[in-house]
């Protein structure tokens, strides 16, 4: 069992940052990988980055490639995504999920705990 909260959301200029945070709690979360995902008012939930239970592989969406940067600290039980260089069209609710291993990443059903949440508005 893995609970998430996610936190580090807020507003923010086009051109700016923010660190998103997420924090698990339970013993067995270095054996997850952790996705997030972000999900705009009408559109569907959708992949931003992925890293591994070790943290030595990651994936980001075309989208944010090269302006986003996932990490991972499992002695402290957290996943970072960094975010620079904002636009608009990042604004989101952005969330972390934890997937066991064998999963499909990139598959917003294959991941078994979610946090709640945090919005990430971006304006221009």
């Amino acid at each position: 069992q893995v609970q998430l909260a996610e936190s580090g959301g807020g507003l923010v200029q086009a051109g700016g940052s923010l660190r998103l945070s997420c924090a698990a709690s339970g013993r067995t979360f270095s054996r997850y990988a952790i996705g997030w995902f972000r999900q705009a008012p009408g559109k569907e939930r959708e992949f931003v980055a992925v890293i591994s239970a070790s943290g030595g592989n990651t994936d980001y969406a075309d989208s944010v490639k090269g302006r986003f940067t996932i990490s991972r600290d499992n002695a402290k039980n957290t996943v970072y995504l960094q975010m620079i260089s904002l636009k608009p069209e990042d604004t989101a609710v952005y969330y972390c999920a934890a997937a066991p291993h064998g999963r499909n990443w990139y598959d917003y059903s294959d991941y078994d705990y979610w946090g709640q949440g945090t919005q990430v508005t971006v304006s221009s």
